[in-house]
């Protein structure tokens, strides 16, 4: 896997986070249809084998339930948050405004939660 700085990749992800080498398509129909969804839908990529390997660990913790998916799914939320804000702050460091995006108060583009 070529470092994040040699592909497509133009954030600071590669100084938050480790990416382990994998097939990530392999490691995306792996993953419960829920979590794929979820992963789809990231701001990011969210690389597919990283969240494979995150998917085991809760497979472990809560067995293959939907209990499992869904505190996968928070997880994942949570470190989007984690990497919009270390985004927008280095934005905010680089051009002295704030992230468009952000003084917009726009959102994520997600399908719309299903009707419980």
């Amino acid at each position: 896997m070529p470092d994040a700085r040699e592909d497509n990749e133009r954030t600071l992800r590669h100084e938050m986070w480790r990416r382990y080498s994998g097939d990530d398509w392999e490691a995306f129909d792996a993953l419960p249809a829920a979590v794929r969804k979820r992963v789809a839908e990231h701001a990011y990529d969210a690389w597919s084998v990283n969240v494979m390997l995150l998917w085991q660990h809760y497979k472990r913790v809560y067995g293959r339930t939907p209990r499992a998916e869904r505190a996968l799914i928070r997880y994942l939320d949570y470190c989007e948050r984690l990497e919009r804000a270390a985004f927008a702050s280095r934005y905010t460091e680089m051009y002295g405004a704030m992230l468009p995006h952000d003084a917009a108060a726009a959102t994520i583009l997600r399908e719309k939660p299903e009707a419980a």
